[in-house]
C-alpha cells in the first residue's frame, strides 16, 4: 500500500504542474513552443515555478515517508519531460518553455518541499 501511495504522490504532484500548464496555454491560446513576448514569458515562468512548487508540496504531503524525496521525483519527472521535449524536436521553434522548466520549474518542486519540511520541524 505504501508503494501505491508513493507512486500516487509523484503522479499527482506532476499532474498539478502539467495541468496548470495546459490551463495557462489553453486559456491564452498561445503555443508554449513558439516565440512569445517577454512579459508573457516572465508571467508563465513565475506561474510554472509556483505550480511546480505546489506539485512538489502535494507529493511531499501525500507520500507515506520521505516526502522531500517524492518531491525530488516530481522535479525529476518535470526535468525529464523538458529534456525529452528538447531532444525530440530540435529546431522546432522556441525552446524557452522547455529550458525554463528544466532550469527553474523542476528545481522549485524540490526546493518548495525542502523549505516546507524545515519549517514544519
Amino acid at each position: 500500500m505504501k508503494i501505491l501511495r508513493s507512486v500516487l504522490a509523484v503522479i499527482l504532484g506532476y499532474a498539478v504542474f502539467a495541468a496548470s500548464a495546459v490551463v495557462l496555454f489553453h486559456a491564452t491560446g498561445l503555443d508554449p513552443h513558439a516565440p512569445q513576448k517577454v512579459g508573457f514569458i516572465a508571467f508563465a515562468v513565475v506561474y510554472g515555478v509556483v505550480f511546480a512548487g505546489l506539485g512538489g508540496l502535494l507529493a511531499a504531503r501525500i507520500a507515506p515517508l520521505k516526502g522531500v524525496l517524492h518531491a525530488a521525483f516530481v522535479a525529476l519527472v518535470i526535468a525529464l519531460g523538458a529534456a525529452v521535449s528538447l531532444v525530440a524536436s530540435p529546431g522546432a521553434g522556441a525552446t524557452w518553455s522547455q529550458w525554463t522548466a528544466l532550469v527553474l520549474m523542476a528545481p522549485s518542486a524540490w526546493i518548495a518541499a525542502m523549505v516546507f519540511a524545515r519549517r514544519v520541524r
